[in-house]
C-alpha cells in the first residue's frame, strides 16, 4: 500500500503515511470569545449588585463581537447580557470581571510547529477542522486498500439484470454485502459479474486482478469440497494458499492465500458465512493493511485523573483521553473550550456529567463512551508532567513501530506528574525539577513526595533552558535582571512546572522579588505556548527551551543546562508500552531526530539515572 497526497479538505477518514506539524497558530491572537465589551479586569473588581461600575466608551471599555481581536490594554469580557447602555459613551455594570473570562488566548488550540497528528493516525472529520486551522492544505495519506469481489458459480444470477431466478438459481447478494462492509472500513471496491464455474476462466479474472494491483481479491462462493469449487486450484497455480478451513461454524470453508504479494480470500457461499469470513479474517487483515482498527463503540468505567467541575441544570458531555494504566483504564479530562476543535481529536471517550451533578471528582468513576475500539486502549501509553517537545518525536516513533503504541500527555508540570504517579494515574512522568541543595535532578523530590514507591529514573534528554526573545533580541534582554525592567513584558509557566521553579530559583539568586516582573502572573502550560506569545509580541520574552525557539524563528538567551528525565513506577517497567518506549530511547535514528531539534544533548538518554549524577553520571 502506496502513500499518496490529497487535500485536507478532502482526507476525512484517510490514514497519515507521515506525521503532521501545525504551520499557523490558533488562535493567531486573543481574541473576544463572546459579544459584550472588552474591559482591563482590575477596572472591574468593584463592581457590586446595586453598586454598578461606570465605564466610558474608548477609554476603559471598547465594544467587541465574537472573535473580535482584544484592543490593547484589555485582558476580560463581559457579556452583552450584563451590560446597561447609561448613555452613548457610558455603561455600567453589577459584576466584576476576571482576568482572561470570556477571552481565548493565543495558541490556546493549535501552537505554530507542533504535532498536530502522528503518522498512522486515521483523520476524523474533526481532525480536517484541526488541519486547515493549523495552515495545513494537503496531506500525505496512506492509499485507500482496493478490493476486487469475484462472484463464481454457475447458479448464480447477476442481480444487476434484475432476473427472475429458476430452480437451482439465485440471485447473487453476497458480493454486495460484502463491498458495504468494506466501504465502511474505507475501501475502494468493485464487483465484476459472476463468473461461471469454469477454471481457466476463474484463473483468467484472478490474474487480471492481481495484474492491476488490485490488494485484496475476494472469490465469492467455491471453496468447499464440492466437485465445481475450483478456488484453491486457481489460488495455488497463481500462489500459495494459506489457510483453508477455520474452526468455526459458521465460516469454516474459508480460505485465504497470497499471489504475487496480494491477498485472495475464498468466502464461503452462505451469507453468514461469508460474513463471518469478512468479520474475523479479512477485516483485520484491511485494517492491518491500511493501518486501521476495526470500528467499535463500547462504553467503559474510567477513572477520572482530575476533578470535573460542571454548572448545575446543564447535562455536560467531557472527553477524556484514555489509557490502561494498570488493570484500570484511567481518563484525562480535555480542555472544555467551546473552539479547542483538538479535543475532539484526541479524546478516546466521551462521558456525560448529569443536569444534577456539579461535576465528579478525582478518582471517581465514571461511564464512558469509548470513540475507539477498546483494543486500542491497550495500546496508549499515557504520560503526565513536565511538557517537552521531544514528547512529540517520541509519539510519532512510536506510531512507527512494527507494533504501534501511542502516547497521549497531559502536560500538567513536574510536579502534577509526581502527583499523578502517585495516584497511579499514569505510565510514567516527565520531570526536570532542580534541588539546588544536593545539585541533583528529581531524586530529592521524589524522596519527599513518594517516599514508599519504587520508580525507576531514565533520561530523555539533557535540554537547554533560558530566555525565549524576539528575533534579534529588539530590547537587548541577556540575564535575569533584565526581567525586572519595566520596559520588559515577561509570560510565566504555570505553577507546579520545573521550568517555574527553575525561575524562581534564578530570581532568588539575582534579589529579584517576583513582583518586579511584569508578567509573573500570566502563565502558560507549554514551552511551545510560551514561545508563541513572544512570537505575536504578546510577550516579550518567557523562560523555556531552546528547541521552542528554534522552532519559531526566535533568539535564545541560555541560562541553564537541565536533566529532563522520564519516572516510570516500577511495576510498569515490563508492560510492553514502556518496553517500547525505553527501546527508542536507545535508538540511535531517534536521538538524532532530537538532537536535530538544537538546545538537546542525548549523552544520557536511555540511561537509567542514581541519585548524585546530576549532570553528569
Amino acid at each position: 500500500v502506496r502513500a499518496e497526497t490529497v487535500g485536507s479538505h478532502e482526507a476525512a477518514g484517510r490514514v497519515l503515511s507521515e506525521a503532521v506539524y501545525a504551520r499557523y497558530s490558533s488562535p493567531t491572537m486573543h481574541s473576544a470569545a463572546m459579544d459584550g465589551i472588552a474591559v482591563r479586569a482590575a477596572d472591574t473588581f468593584a463592581a457590586r449588585e446595586g453598586h454598578p461600575v461606570a465605564l466610558r466608551r474608548g477609554e476603559t471599555y471598547h465594544p467587541v463581537n465574537t472573535g473580535h481581536p482584544m484592543p490593547e490594554g484589555c485582558d476580560a469580557v463581559v457579556m452583552i447580557e450584563h451590560v446597561a447602555q447609561i448613555d452613548t459613551d457610558t455603561v455600567e455594570i453589577e459584576a466584576p470581571a476576571f482576568p482572561w473570562q470570556h477571552v481565548r488566548r493565543i495558541g490556546e488550540d493549535i501552537v505554530a510547529t507542533e504535532l498536530l497528528f502522528p503518522r498512522n493516525h486515521r483523520l476524523a472529520a474533526c481532525d480536517v477542522g484541526a488541519l486547515l486551522s493549523g495552515g495545513i492544505w494537503e496531506v500525505q495519506v496512506w492509499e485507500r486498500v482496493r478490493m476486487r469481489i469475484i462472484p463464481t458459480g454457475d447458479e448464480v444470477l447477476d442481480f444487476t439484470t434484475r432476473p427472475e431466478p429458476g430452480a437451482g438459481q439465485v440471485v447473487e447478494s453476497n458480493s454486495q454485502v460484502l463491498a458495504a462492509m468494506a466501504r465502511d472500513m474505507g475501501c475502494i471496491v468493485e464487483r465484476i459479474p459472476p463468473v461461471p464455474d469454469n477454471p481457466d476462466a476463474l484463473r483468467a479474472e484472478l490474474a487480471r486482478s492481481l495484474d492491476e494491483g488490485v490488494h485484496v481479491t475476494v472469490l465469492c462462493a467455491g471453496s468447499s469440497a464440492g466437485s465445481k469449487d475450483f478456488t484453491r486450484q486457481v489460488i495455488a497455480a497463481e500462489g500459495r494458499v494459506l489457510v483453508h478451513g477455520i474452526q468455526a461454524m459458521p465460516g469454516k470453508p474459508s480460505l485465504l492465500g497470497e499471489c504475487r504479494g496480494r491477498l485472495v480470500v475464498g468466502a464461503p457461499g452462505y451469507p453468514v458465512s461469508a460474513v463471518v469470513c469478512f468479520d474475523e479474517l479479512v477485516a483485520p487483515l484491511v485494517a492491518w493493511m491500511g493501518r486501521t482498527v476495526p470500528a467499535d463503540r463500547p462504553v467503559a468505567d474510567v477513572h477520572l485523573t482530575r476533578k470535573v467541575p460542571s454548572k448545575l441544570g446543564v447535562e455536560e458531555f467531557v472527553r477524556l483521553a484514555v489509557g490502561r494504566v494498570g488493570n484500570r483504564l484511567v481518563g484525562t479530562p480535555l480542555g472544555r473550550g467551546a473552539g479547542n476543535i483538538t479535543t475532539l481529536s484526541r479524546a478516546q471517550a466521551v462521558a456525560r456529567v448529569p443536569a444534577l451533578s456539579e461535576g465528579a471528582t478525582e478518582h471517581e468513576v465514571l461511564r464512558a463512551r469509548l470513540t475507539v475500539p477498546e483494543a486500542v486502549l491497550d495500546s496508549i501509553l499515557v504520560c503526565v508532567g513536565s511538557h517537552d517537545n521531544t514528547l512529540d518525536v517520541l509519539a510519532d516513533e512510536l506510531m512507527g513501530g512494527e507494533r504501534p503504541f501511542r502516547l497521549i500527555s497531559t502536560h500538567v508540570g513536574s510536579m502534577g506528574g509526581i502527583t499523578a504517579l502517585r495516584g497511579g494515574s499514569c505510565h510514567f512522568a516527565g520531570a526536570h525539577l532542580f534541588d539546588p541543595e544536593t545539585g541533583d535532578f528529581n531524586f530529592p523530590f521524589l524522596d519527599k513526595y513518594l517516599p514508599d514507591m519504587d520508580v525507576r529514573v531514565v533520561n530523555l534528554a539533557i535540554r537547554h533552558q533560558g530566555l525565549i526573545v524576539a528575533a534579534g533580541n529588539p530590547k537587548n534582554i541577556g540575564k535575569v535582571e533584565d526581567l525586572a525592567r519595566s520596559d520588559v513584558r515577561f509570560i510565566n509557566r504555570q505553577r507546579g512546572a520545573g521550568t517555574r521553579i527553575l525561575l524562581d530559583w534564578h530570581l532568588g539568586q539575582a534579589g529579584i522579588a517576583p513582583s518586579l516582573v511584569q508578567g509573573y502572573d500570566k502563565e502558560e502550560f507549554t514551552h511551545m505556548a510560551v514561545a508563541v506569545n513572544v512570537l505575536t509580541g504578546a510577550a516579550d520574552c518567557g523562560l523555556g527551551i531552546h528547541a521552542a525557539a528554534r522552532a519559531l524563528g526566535l533568539d535564545f538567551v541560555p541560562l541553564a543546562r537541565e536533566r529532563y528525565d522520564i519516572v516510570i513506577p516500577a511495576t510498569h517497567m515490563d508492560d510492553a508500552r514502556v518496553q517500547a518506549m525505553l527501546a527508542l530511547l536507545r535508538d540511535e535514528r531517534f536521538l538524532k531526530r532530537v538532537e536535530a531539534m538544537g538546545g538537546y544533548e542525548t549523552t544520557l538518554s536511555g540511561r537509567v539515572m542514581e541519585k548524585g549524577m546530576g549532570l553528569g553520571g
